[in-house]
């Protein structure tokens, strides 16, 4: 079976209630699916999800792998990387998160892992920011990749975007402006 429709027996397991109960859901309209021409539903992974959001049901990230978003964060100070990370992780929408130390890891993350999004510590680019924000933007296999630069108080975040990054956030960060941020450069702002 293809990897993107589901039965009413696999929305049941998932939601944790009868196939009778997710029957209901596609005859009143709160679940979109389709019949086969055997007359059984199906329910593509999609339709479903926003049926969990509209519903304001849990999301599990592992069943929803495939439409995870891919983010690189890369930067050597351990704290601020492990906290972007953890903000990723507690959010709403699913994310596969990887992070680099330095710049030739984050180099080879980028070929290897095809981030959607590069949270990058403008510590870690240096003077040279303008310079690997263009390289990572035109050596990447996702396009277009986005870029968000965490820089410090002192860094204007003027400059941040002129440099070809897509948005900046300046330290101290906070969950909510993380995952706002992330979100906003990943599925656009509404």
């Amino acid at each position: 079976m293809d990897d993107d429709l589901l039965t009413t027996g696999d929305v049941a397991r998932y939601c944790q209630v009868s196939p009778v109960t997710v029957f209901r859901w596609v005859k009143n309209g709160k679940l979109k699916a389709y019949t086969t021409p055997g007359g059984h539903y199906r329910i593509r992974k999609g339709d479903f999800r926003t049926f969990l959001e509209q519903s304001g049901m849990p999301i599990r990230n592992d069943f929803f792998g495939s439409d995870a978003r891919r983010v690189l964060v890369a930067g050597d100070d351990v704290q601020l990387v492990g906290f972007i990370v953890n903000s990723l992780r507690e959010s709403e929408s699913p994310y596969e998160v990887i992070t680099a130390a330095d710049s030739i890891e984050a180099g080879l993350q980028l070929a290897m892992f095809k981030p959607d999004l590069v949270i990058l510590d403008a510590d870690l680019a240096g003077p040279r920011i303008p310079e690997v924000c263009h390289i990572m933007k035109n050596r990447s296999p996702v396009k277009p990749l986005k870029i968000l630069l965490i820089t410090t108080a002192s860094q204007p975040p003027a400059a941040a975007i002129e440099s070809g990054a897509d948005d900046c956030l300046r330290q101290p960060v906070s969950r909510p402006d993380i995952q706002r941020k992330v979100r906003c450069l990943l599925n656009g702002c509404t």
